[in-house]
């Protein structure tokens, strides 16, 4: 027996590997040492001019989104989709993207699947001013079904110490604006699932397009402002909705007050807890609800920063407030 008799095929991840290298060398910058290949990527901070850097890691994955873009083929999504989620992530430390490492399993790669992935993840590298340093893909017989796979990511990025925004700002008063997500990003999908398959509706449906649209990166209409101090916090509205991402940022003594009617919730939501009779507060603590960033800042910055965030081309609604209270959420 040979490997590829046990299901592996390296000539198959060999053959892969040419058009991930040129999506991949794509993103590459000064700060890149070396090249695709070696055991470990090297990158130094050397160019970038930092007085007191702060390096800031996160890692996630897509989740049974997954499953959506199985059904259409969209295989080009999933990598915008992880990349993007990781950027928000530090991005709400005050950090920028230094570079992203993926990970990739399935059972048997298909031809085209793993480039198409990887040149997603190259976009929307590029767009974040990112660099794609490295990544791993495994080949595991018998481990996932036929046309599936799974992908993770892990991001590290870097802020200037007196630039961390860690939320000890804020205080009764502090107004909580919201920017608007494009759909619900990359959490709560097997609940939409379930919902939406007992109204009927099928994955691979105008309403399964709706559901694969990329979750979004906010790093490009955020990342100025985080040099001039002024945002005493950001959220990134991810798995557990805003009752389990808001309280992540505020010290003691303080709630936050939203206002479900400051925003349009998007139609897709609306839909979902129809379809699964979905209570309201279930639905807040499991999806965005088409808020995707909470921007928090002193009265007195509001405007500042609403003005900066529409020449940016964002819609920025006032969702809410903080007053005193035991660090939750109320509506």
């Amino acid at each position: 027996m040979n490997y590829e008799d046990a299901g592996v095929s390296l000539a198959r991840a060999d053959k892969a590997m040419i058009g991930v290298k040129k999506s991949v060398r794509t993103t590459f910058n000064a700060g890149v040492l070396g090249d695709i290949g070696n055991f470990g990527g090297l990158f130094t901070l050397n160019h970038l001019g930092l007085k007191d850097p702060v390096l800031v890691s996160s890692v996630d994955g897509v989740g049974t989104k997954l499953k959506v873009h199985f059904a259409l083929k969209s295989h080009d999504l999933p990598g915008q989709d992880i990349v993007n989620h990781c950027c928000n992530d530090i991005l709400v430390q005050g950090a920028r993207p230094l570079f992203f490492l993926d990970y990739l399993a399935t059972g048997k790669l298909e031809a085209g699947v793993l480039e198409a992935v990887v040149e997603g993840m190259a976009k929307a590298c590029r767009e974040n001013d990112c660099v794609l340093i490295g990544g791993e893909t495994a080949e595991m017989p018998g481990m996932y079904h036929e046309g599936e796979y799974d992908i993770s990511g892990t991001i590290v990025g870097v802020v200037e110490r007196d630039e961390i925004i860690d939320g000890k700002k804020i205080t009764p008063g502090t107004v909580v604006l919201g920017i608007p997500s494009t759909g619900l990003h990359t959490n709560g999908y097997s609940l939409a699932r379930k919902a939406l398959e007992a109204g009927g509706y099928k994955l691979n449906s105008d309403v399964g397009k709706v559901l694969a649209v990329p979750h979004r990166s906010y790093y490009r209409s955020l990342i100025d402002l985080v040099h001039t101090k002024k945002l005493q916090g950001l959220v990134h509205i991810t798995g557990s909705g805003f009752q389990g991402n808001i309280p992540r940022i505020l010290p003691k003594g303080v709630s936050v007050k939203i206002n479900r009617s400051a925003w349009q919730v998007p139609d897709i939501f609306n839909l979902i807890q129809k379809c699964g009779n979905v209570e309201d507060d279930e639905m807040y603590r499991t999806f965005n609800m088409g808020i995707g960033m909470l921007v928090f800042s002193a009265p007195s910055d509001v405007a500042e920063i609403r003005k900066h965030l529409e020449n940016k081309g964002e819609t920025v609604f006032e969702c809410g407030c903080v007053i005193e209270g035991e660090n939750d959420v109320v509506f």
